[in-house]
């Protein structure tokens, strides 16, 4: 049986990359952390019977198995409600460990006691490392993405300057690999709940991330842990419908974040060119996730 009371729980939630899961899951194995740690799987709905794999070759790991695809925040609440560690990992499946980064995470974060989250540097296979990291979205900042503007304000949110090779804080790093503090997530919301589900797939570690910042838990960056990115495996699935659905969040968060009477025609021109890049992205429209 898995640990019941670990120092870390590292979170994977999984849909149809059964051998990339397996990988990163050896990867665990062979660089495990230090200290005491469990690990969590959920499931879903896969049909290249990922959940079988787990079940034969790692039977220590916790696998959580959903009938339906629930998406990505909702999957990490079921693992958040089953983990019991004092740091907890949300991982992708297509990532894997080639040394003890997992163990240089949590001392990382243990010894930076006014961050609530750390961020890795991601590493393409070809050993490039992915621009991973990004500011919280704003008006000027997503103009700026848009238009492809990348001076002051409107160099905001894609952060094309931000130094890699250099330990800082980090605004929001993609959801690849991030590391939580259990007592600050305790502080924004349900601890066993931290995701909101209205995010299903995007943006919903940028919600998680923005409410730690507003409560005093900024996140670092370490450019000294690392994890090999495989990179979007299970969206390029169903492309057409994750464009659509990360441009509906986007539109989400800033709703749910920024909009106020006073500001509400600038956003509104803004929601409408983020509107106008899904459907030249996708080539068309989709109705998204849940359709």
């Amino acid at each position: 049986m898995y640990n019941r009371d670990p120092m870390l729980s590292i979170l994977i939630v999984n849909w149809n990359t059964r051998d990339l899961l397996l990988a990163c899951l050896q990867s665990i194995e062979q660089f495990p952390p230090d200290g005491d740690y469990e690990t969590i799987v959920v499931d879903n709905a896969s049909t290249d019977d990922s959940a079988g794999m787990v079940r034969s070759l790692f039977p220590k790991v916790h696998l959580i198995e959903s009938k339906i695809n629930t998406g990505y925040a909702k999957g990490n609440n079921l693992a958040f409600e089953a983990a019991s560690g004092d740091f907890l990992l949300t991982l992708n499946p297509d990532t894997e460990f080639r040394d003890e980064s997992l163990d240089l995470a949590v001392h990382t974060l243990r010894v930076n006691p006014k961050f609530g989250v750390l961020g890795a540097r991601q590493v393409a296979t070809d050993g490039s490392t992915q621009q991973s990291v990004r500011g919280f979205p704003s008006v000027l900042g997503i103009a700026g993405d848009m238009l492809g503007i990348q001076i002051g304000s409107f160099g905001g949110y894609r952060l094309s300057n931000f130094d890699y090779d250099q330990e800082q804080p980090g605004p929001q790093p993609m959801g690849t690999f991030l590391l939580f503090r259990r007592e600050a997530i305790a502080e924004v919301g349900d601890l066993k709940q931290p995701f909101d589900e209205q995010f299903p797939i995007f943006f919903n570690e940028v919600d998680l991330l923005y409410r730690l910042n507003r409560h005093g838990w900024p996140c670092l960056y370490s450019p000294e842990v690392r994890v090999l990115h495989h990179g979007g495996e299970s969206t390029k699935q169903v492309r057409k419908v994750m464009v659509w659905e990360s441009h509906r969040s986007l539109v989400r968060f800033m709703r749910k974040h920024l909009v106020r009477w006073w500001n509400a025609p600038c956003y509104w021109l803004v929601f409408g060119m983020v509107y106008i890049g899904a459907w030249v992205r996708a080539r068309g429209y989709s109705a998204g996730f849940r359709s």
